[in-house]
């Protein structure tokens, strides 16, 4: 996998922070909560899909496909967000909940998946 420079790292860690407390205080503060999601989801995904793997494995190639699903979620549970704030869209209930956490889960696994992949591949 592709390196991060530390910058990159930092301005990651930051747009992670920043997405949980976002879904963490959407009941009691919507639109800050709202803002403060879609900023961290805007900081962390791009960063996150700026790794590359340009190696030969199937299955890490694999599990890069959902980790950039996973991205892809947290970036419409962006717009849910927005859109149940703004009383505008289709969304009229919590269905930005559905796409952090299908975001979440793929993210998770693959998070211990593909370190180990690539250790057994360095072998």
């Amino acid at each position: 996998m592709k390196e991060l420079s530390q910058r990159l790292v930092v301005l990651q860690s930051i747009g992670g922070l920043l997405m949980v407390a976002g879904a963490a205080l959407f009941m009691w503060q919507p639109l800050a909560a709202t803002v403060g999601y879609t900023v961290g989801a805007l900081l962390f995904c791009p960063i996150q899909m700026l790794q590359r793997y340009d190696g030969s494995s199937f299955v890490i190639r694999r599990l890069r496909r959902q980790q950039l699903f996973g991205l892809v979620a947290f970036l419409c549970g962006a717009c849910c967000m927005i859109m149940q704030v703004g009383h505008f869209g289709f969304t009229r209930r919590n269905e930005w909940v559905v796409c952090v956490a299908v975001g979440c889960v793929l993210l998770l696994y693959t998070a211990f998946r593909i370190p180990a992949e690539l250790k057994k591949e360095e072998r």
